[in-house]
């Protein structure tokens, strides 16, 4: 008899599995009718472009963002000035006529760099720029005088360990890529410590630099003492390489006034344009609105944020309502790890079948190249055709993986993803920077941006069928809807 029911409920699972195909869990269009269903898309793709790019619209992401960055400044996580740029937010997608604008509560980090002061005290005087790594301990309230030690990679420090004892560690590491080079910045204090170290002061993580130190976070290890860490200018940083290499004797001094404080009260922003026939369910675009508390945040993530806005308001300019409802979302707490996301998650997936998309711009709104994706071979099909209604402005490629750290929750669950690639060639001379200002922003790379990100989501919002779904999601149905049937 078990049998006859894991028949009977394996037929609901093409709807459960986030509508694979079509509603009714039949597959009943061949690729070429879908070709054909996005060709129909052509004449609104061009009315979107013409608005976004050469229409009233032209600059308009650029200009809310400049007034927005200007008035509010750079957004940490659990700092008033966040809660401002929340506040602001909620008004102004209220006043744009955006559909169910609310707020949902989650809990975020709050820390505070305090007081920094860095000193090269030997062989000479030289002033340190420093920006202190979230989640930093401070140091003592006299601050810290100790000799350097100097290695270009963990395996270096971890040779030499008898030589770090009492030192501070000082890291000269290569930037090679961002995703590799990132882990002197997190793991940096905790590695320094191991060894005996009393502080660690990292290259910035950075391809380029004039004497700009790059913030970020960083975490510490359970059983692993706390040291404060900070990150310095690659300049400052190749010097005292450059020293230790000579034998030269290097002594710093180092004051941090950074305090941690319990969570914080944060919210996730949200706006929509619902649905015409399938409300329930989700195309979700987005950004974060949280920055680091140096420059404006206007490059991380304020374009990201702001075109996202601009896709909503774009569709509801041309009198558009997709059927599907087209969810803006403005994440809280993503420079902390993406917990603003990660908890909205944990609110919204028990309706993970009816999230059609997730999208997110987290790298910059330079110039667009095309849109990652994640997902089955099949829904990349899909989207590569949708793309090609983007070839009036000669951004139609599409590449291997969605980035986004917001985003990642669903994709990991089997819900297909999209993030805005761009070229990211100076992002990184910027990023977490007193760099990262509304000067890095150009008006026409924005609204060439807000014009992909808009075609995008509009069309797969309005298609009839959902993007096919993951087997991993099938699964996930399987084991909610039948676990007394397959697990005896």
């Amino acid at each position: 008899m078990k049998y006859l029911f894991l028949i009977f409920f394996m037929n609901f699972l093409p709807p459960c599995a986030g509508k694979s195909l079509s509603r009714d869990g039949n597959y009943s269009k061949t690729f070429e009718d879908i070709k054909k269903e996005i060709g129909g898309y052509s004449n609104i793709a061009k009315a979107i472009i013409d608005l976004a790019v050469h229409g009233e619209a032209q600059n308009r992401s650029y200009e809310r963002l400049a007034v927005f960055a200007d008035t509010i400044g750079p957004r940490l996580s659990g700092s008033k000035n966040l809660d401002a740029a929340i506040k602001y937010m909620f008004s102004a997608l209220q006043e744009d006529r955006l559909e169910n604008v609310h707020l949902e509560p989650v809990k975020v980090p709050h820390w505070e760099r305090g007081e920094e002061f860095a000193m090269m005290l030997e062989p000479r005087n030289h002033s340190i720029a420093i920006l202190g790594l979230g989640n930093s301990v401070a140091t003592p309230p006299e601050g810290i005088t100790a000799e350097v030690i100097v290695v270009a990679s963990f395996d270096e420090l971890h040779r030499r360990a008898q030589e770090a004892k009492g030192k501070v560690v000082v890291y000269n590491q290569p930037f090679i890529t961002y995703g590799e080079t990132v882990q002197y910045r997190s793991q940096g204090a905790v590695e320094a410590a191991k060894v005996g170290a009393v502080a660690s002061l990292i290259r910035s993580i950075a391809s380029f630099s004039i004497h700009s130190p790059h913030t970020g976070w960083q975490n510490y290890q359970p059983g692993v003492p706390q040291i404060p860490t900070a990150c310095i200018s690659v300049e400052d940083a190749e010097m005292m390489s450059r020293m230790s290499l000579r034998g030269t004797k290097i002594v710093v001094y180092l004051k941090m006034g950074a305090k941690t404080y319990p969570d914080s009260s944060s919210l996730n922003t949200v706006a929509e344009i619902v649905g015409s026939k399938y409300p329930e369910q989700i195309v979700l675009v987005s950004g974060h609105l949280d920055s680091w508390d140096v420059g404006q945040g206007a490059m991380d993530d304020g374009g990201g944020a702001f075109i996202s806005w601009e896709a909503l308001s774009l569709v509801k300019d041309l009198g558009l309502r997709p059927k599907r409802t087209l969810r803006l979302v403005l994440w809280t707490g993503e420079e902390q790890g993406g917990v603003g996301a990660e908890q909205y998650y944990q609110l919204h997936k028990e309706n993970i079948s009816n999230f059609d998309i997730v999208m997110e711009s987290d790298e910059g709104t330079f110039k667009p190249m095309g849109l990652g994706f994640t997902g089955t071979d099949e829904a990349r099909d899909i989207v590569k055709e949708i793309m090609t209604l983007l070839l009036p402005i000669n951004v139609t490629n599409i590449y291997d993986t969605a980035e986004g750290i917001d985003i990642d929750y669903w994709m990991r669950d089997g819900v297909p993803g999209a993030s805005l690639h761009d070229d990211i060639s100076k992002y990184f001379w910027f990023h977490h920077s007193h760099g990262d200002t509304m000067t890095v922003q150009d008006p026409n790379q924005m609204n060439l941006c807000a014009a992909v990100w808009t075609v995008v989501s509009y069309v797969i919002a309005d298609m009839e069928e959902m993007l096919p779904r993951s087997l991993q999601e099938r699964k996930t149905c399987l084991d909610i809807f039948c676990p007394l049937f397959i697990r005896k």
